[in-house]
């Protein structure tokens, strides 16, 4: 069982994650959604040091951006209140062009995960919403129209330059986002092999009903399947995740081919020392249907205990097996 944490400034120490590889974690991820490659060098160099001080070679994944749908930059947080009219576009929160020209009248609009939803009522150039669940927002969160697809290319200029550093940083890994077709797994392995960097890891993210549906027709271009709950939740609605999961480690399982899943595994130790019964219960669980892969994000990135998080993820998955 591999396990992995998402690199953040709650701990980004060498000396900590020199920690986290003692207790057994694989490697970790660094998210490039919201950042660069070299604006992360700090990081990086942190998990080179840990490398050496504890001896094992820890893997290093970037998350690539990929044709994923985001929220532009924010000079600070925004709340969204429920019942308040919003604005995307100019004058408003800061959305791509291509965002705004796929919205329709009464489309639900998914922010952060689904955290917060707003529903588009006037579109124009800028897109009138009403929010419907309020929260905080804060840059560059995701968003997600539930039912539109938009043509984006699978690398986005930024990927390429991050890819252009990966080597000099100690990158052992791929993560690509919303992968639907093979070719956009072709199009990351032949950017892959321009740069000598045809060794490196891919995992390839499930994150909308398409990339469910057509799993068969990528699955054997990628390294490891991820189940990646929080868009593929926001997309399908909550209720259908679970089975969505449970189709795609049977799937992967027939087909004898790895799988990881992330997001939320112990979203309550983002603020408390211990999880909960059902997350305790869901990553069991994730281990018997044969995941072979366990990864945490927000518990480890911006959590209070993030060495108590991986403590938890490593015992329960030694239980589990």
């Amino acid at each position: 069982m591999k396990t992995y944490a998402t690199l953040g400034p709650a701990c980004c120490r060498a000396d900590l994650l020199t920690e986290l590889l003692d207790m057994g974690l694989t490697g970790f991820r660094l998210n490039l959604s919201h950042t660069t490659l070299t604006a992360c060098r700090p990081w990086t160099e942190a998990v080179q040091a840990a490398r050496q001080a504890s001896g094992r070679d820890a893997e290093l994944i970037v998350d690539m951006r990929g044709p994923e749908l985001r929220m532009g930059p924010l000079s600070r947080p925004v709340t969204l209140t429920a019942g308040e009219t919003v604005t995307l576009g100019p004058g408003g929160l800061p959305v791509e062009p291509d965002i705004l020209a796929a919205v329709a009248p009464r489309q639900e609009i998914l922010l952060d995960d689904g955290l917060m939803t707003l529903r588009a009522e006037f579109c124009g150039e800028a897109v009138s919403c009403t929010v419907t669940r309020g929260g905080v927002l804060e840059s560059r969160k995701s968003i997600t129209l539930p039912g539109v697809e938009l043509l984006r290319p699978a690398l986005t200029a930024q990927d390429l330059l991050d890819l252009d550093a990966a080597a000099g940083q100690g990158v052992t890994a791929v993560m690509q986002p919303f992968v639907r077709r093979r070719r956009e797994l072709e199009q990351v392995r032949a950017a892959l092999a321009r740069r000598g960097l045809e060794h490196l890891t891919i995992f390839a993210k499930i994150e909308d009903r398409q990339g469910w549906q057509s799993l068969p027709q990528w699955m054997d271009a990628c390294d490891v399947v991820t189940v990646a709950r929080g868009d593929l939740g926001s997309n399908l609605g909550l209720l259908h995740l679970p089975a969505a999961q449970k189709d795609v480690a049977a799937r992967c399982r027939r087909a004898g081919k790895p799988f990881l899943v992330v997001t939320q595994l112990l979203h309550t130790m983002t603020e408390h020392p211990t999880p909960t019964r059902a997350e305790v219960l869901d990553v069991y669980n994730a281990v018997l249907d044969g995941a072979s892969a366990l990864m945490l994000t927000g518990e480890t990135a911006r959590g209070r205990y993030p060495a108590q998080a991986v403590r938890w993820l490593l015992d329960i998955a030694r239980q589990a097996e």
